[in-house]
This record gives C-alpha cells, sequence and structure tokens, in this order.
C-alpha cells in the first residue's frame, strides 16, 4: 500500500511488465500503479483473428500482473471518457501510455493526452513499441527515408539502451471496479478455427522469451539461409509477440547481440524492417489503405471481392500449391512463412490482377500477429504500389519458389490433404478451422489452376505497360 496518489498505466499494444519504459515511469518513487486496459473502438474494429489473440494475450497478462501483486482493470468505451471515470474513483494524478503509430491511435490519442491535461492531470507518452522513435532517424537532407537499404545503414550502429528491468509494483489502497474479460467476447468472431489456432498459439511474455531463448541458442546462427525455407522451423517467430507487445524490439535487439554470425545480422537487419514500415507509416499515413506511389491509383486491379478468382484465393483452391498451402497454413496456425506471405500477394495482385487491398483486408482478418504497418508495407511492396518495391516485372513464380525454398514439397504436404493417401493431422486441421458452409472435404479433388502462370504474368505486365504509357 502506499499514500501517494496512484498513477494509471493504460496498456494498449504492450502487454510486457519487463523493457516497459511507462510502466517503470509509473512505478518511480513507490507510487501506486493502476494497470488499465480499454476496449474502444480500435480494439472493436480489428479483425477476427487480432482480436482473439489479443483476448488471449490480455488472459495471461492479468496472470501475470497477478502474480506480481497488482491487477488489470478493464473497460469498455471511449478511452478519454474511460481515464476521466477512472481518474475520479482513484484520485490518480497521471496517466502513462506506451505510443503507437497508426493514424487511428495517434488521433485517438493526441485527444486524449490533451483533455486530460485540460482536466490538470499528467498526461505522457512514452517509447517501447519501436527500436527508433520515427522522427528520430532522418536523411542527410532532413527528410525521411523511403528507401530500406539507407534506412538500415543509418540505424544499424546506432547506440542504444539497456531493457530496463521489470519495476516493482506499488498497489493503490482501494481498486476500481473491473469489467470480465469473458463478456467481451473478443473471440467470439473466430468461431470453430478457435479451438484449432488455440492448440498452436502461446501467448505471453514468458512464452515469448522461452521461444527467443531457444531461436538464439540453436537457429540464429543459419537465419540468413534457414530463414525463407518453408518447411523448417527457422524463423524466430516473434510477429505475434512483438504485435502486442510482449516482448519489446529492443530485448531482441538486444539478446541476438550475444550470437555472432551473418545470421543474427539478418535478424536485427528483418526488426530494422519492421521500423521502416512504422517510420514510412508515420510520415505517411496513407500507407495503411492507399497506393504510396501516385501513378498507381488508376492501376486496372479487380477490387469485386465475389469473383470466383477471388474466393479460390481466399480458400486456398487456387490450384497452385505453394500459393494454397500458405492460406492453409494460415487458417489452422493464424500465421504464415513470411516467404509464402509474398508468393500469396504477389499471386493475387500479379497472376490474378486483384487489388492488394483486398489481401490486405484478408491478412487483417486471418493473422494472430497482425501488424498495421507491417501488413500494408508487405503489400504494396509486392504489388509494387509502394516505396522501396521490387520492380512490377519481378513476378514470384509459385512452380519456381516451391523449387526453391520448399524442394522436397514437405510444406506443401504438410498443409495440402487432397490427393494424399493418408494426409497428415495439419493438413486436416484445415477443414475443422474453416466455415462449414465452404462446403470443402479432405477427399475432394485437387483443383485446376484458375489462371496458367504465363498468362497471369504477361496479364500483368500488359496491364503494368498500359497505365505506364
Amino acid at each position: 500500500m502506499s499514500t501517494k496518489p496512484p498513477c494509471i498505466l493504460w496498456f494498449r499494444r504492450d502487454l510486457r511488465l519487463a523493457d516497459h519504459p511507462a510502466l517503470r515511469a509509473a512505478a518511480e518513487g513507490g507510487r501506486p500503479v493502476i494497470p488499465v486496459f480499454i476496449r474502444d473502438h480500435t480494439v472493436d474494429g480489428l479483425g477476427a483473428a487480432p482480436r482473439w489473440r489479443l483476448d488471449r494475450g490480455l488472459e495471461v497478462f492479468a496472470e501475470a500482473l497477478e502474480a506480481a501483486g497488482s491487477r488489470l482493470i478493464l473497460r469498455a468505451g471511449p478511452a478519454l471518457e474511460v481515464l476521466r471515470e477512472l481518474v475520479k474513483e482513484t484520485g490518480a494524478e497521471a496517466v502513462y501510455w506506451s505510443r503507437l503509430y497508426d493514424p487511428a491511435a495517434r488521433e485517438r490519442d493526441a485527444r486524449v493526452k490533451e483533455g486530460l491535461r485540460d482536466d490538470g492531470l499528467e498526461a505522457k507518452s512514452f517509447p517501447g513499441h519501436l527500436l527508433f522513435e520515427p522522427w528520430t532517424v532522418e536523411t542527410g537532407q532532413g527528410g525521411f527515408y523511403k528507401v530500406f537499404t539507407p534506412y538500415w545503414k543509418a540505424v544499424r550502429g546506432r547506440d542504444l539502451p539497456k531493457p530496463c528491468p521489470k519495476p516493482t509494483l506499488h498497489t493503490p489502497d482501494r481498486w476500481p471496479d473491473s469489467e470480465d474479460r469473458a463478456d467481451w467476447g473478443l473471440g467470439h468472431a473466430m468461431r470453430r478455427g478457435a479451438a484449432v489456432v488455440a492448440e498452436r498459439v502461446a501467448p505471453g511474455e514468458a512464452a515469448a522469451n522461452r521461444r527467443f531463448g531457444q531461436f538464439v541458442a540453436r537457429r540464429i546462427k543459419d537465419y540468413d539461409t534457414e530463414r525463407d525455407m518453408v518447411a523448417e522451423d527457422g524463423t524466430s517467430g516473434m510477429s505475434q509477440y512483438l504485435s502486442l507487445g510482449e516482448v519489446s524490439p529492443l530485448t531482441l535487439w538486444t539478446k541476438s547481440l550475444e550470437a555472432k554470425g551473418k545470421g543474427a545480422e539478418t535478424f536485427r537487419k528483418e526488426l530494422a524492417w519492421r521500423e521502416f514500415a512504422y517510420h514510412l507509416m508515420f510520415h505517411t499515413p496513407h500507407l495503411t489503405d492507399a497506393p504510396w506511389r501516385e501513378e498507381w491509383r488508376h492501376f486496372p486491379w479487380n477490387e469485386d471481392e465475389r469473383r470466383r478468382e477471388v474466393i479460390a484465393w481466399k480458400r486456398g483452391r487456387t490450384g497452385e500449391p505453394l500459393v494454397d498451402a500458405a492460406m492453409r497454413e494460415m487458417y489452422v496456425t493464424g500465421r504464415m512463412h513470411n516467404r509464402a506471405r509474398m508468393v500469396v500477394a504477389s499471386h493475387l495482385c500479379k497472376h490474378l490482377l486483384c487489388h492488394w487491398r483486398i489481401g490486405l483486408r484478408w491478412f487483417e482478418e486471418h493473422l494472430v500477429d497482425w501488424d498495421p504497418a507491417n501488413n500494408a508495407l508487405g503489400w504494396q511492396w509486392v504489388a509494387g504500389s509502394g516505396p522501396d518495391a521490387a520492380p512490377y516485372f519481378r513476378v514470384f513464380n509459385p512452380e519456381t519458389q516451391a523449387d526453391r525454398f520448399d524442394p522436397d514439397g514437405d510444406y506443401r504436404k504438410r498443409w495440402i490433404a487432397e490427393g494424399q493417401a493418408d494426409p497428415p493431422d495439419t493438413a486436416l486441421s484445415f477443414f475443422d478451422a474453416i466455415p462449414e458452409g465452404w462446403a470443402m472435404r479432405p477427399g475432394d479433388s485437387y483443383p485446376e489452376r484458375i489462371v496458367g502462370l504465363k498468362e497471369g504474368r504477361e496479364r500483368a505486365l500488359a496491364a503494368y505497360e498500359e497505365t505506364k504509357a
């Protein structure tokens, strides 16, 4: 107990106790800390899988706070209204939070900060979601970076602080009431898929640290070559934890320095790609919903989601085994291998000539590691409409990609049941996860290609040349 006025710590995408600058500052001087999570419009606007994963993360985080002698207060409503009510109930004199950088969060947070300060309260935001605040990385001319390679050169050697340890949390003399997380029903939209994905998701800070410790000890040395092999467990698996802030990027960067060699350097470069995505989203917010390059606003993409090829792509029935395997992996695990994501996106945008926003929204609905900046930049990079994009003529060929990154076909066998006499549980689980209305069965015939690879490539290049002209 403490007689000092409490500080409200508003948690969002920072569900951890270690390396949490806002939490550490809130606990300084022995002040009581009241951890709060608010279900507002940004939470309700999440897709089914991200919202389900958030629910699991909140469950585990609440348990971690209980173990630390604290508790998580849950409230629903507009953030400013909820915080003002909590201030009245608790006598808090300060509200702290970790910064977010997507357009909706920035608009909300600015409104909250202004309102709380008008009330005479201390309202303060802290870093913690990124390694480098977007406004601190500038070109020699003072602008922001639009290409990744010079961005990486600018940040790779920067001095970074050490991760801060977990603080001691003091409790208030009286806790405010909390809503029941179960009543929120955050995971309901996942329906029958929730049980399937739950078997393959381990939420929380402790799970993140275990996974990353194993990665550094066993696999990071080969990360530069193994990370692209879709059938191998060669990646860090940190994307879902970074998405909800169950581990900080500074913690990962620092621990990766314990390993030497090209693999560790490549891993840090991938962390920097995430930073670059946020850098761009901060400086050009339209990245999330409109072509970053103005000249792509009139490209003749199909935007009708009812078309046969779009439905086939969404259901993993395109007739391209690598593409279909990747889509099915997403339904079963809530994740998709990064190399496969590029192939899947290229197939939709180029061979099928469909708008990248269709894919962006589908990923937003189905990925437990959904991230607003990474998702937007990834889709625009592949489509050709984004910054630092590969030339449009670099179309990912699913056949050659499979030959190179799944040479024995293990990934495709793992996720596609049709045509196998004894398909593995991973492939069969897909049929337990998808909507029953799709009427798909393991014994169905595998489909023919909905578009020839040569035909799709030539059609895409013709559309590109016509748009240029």
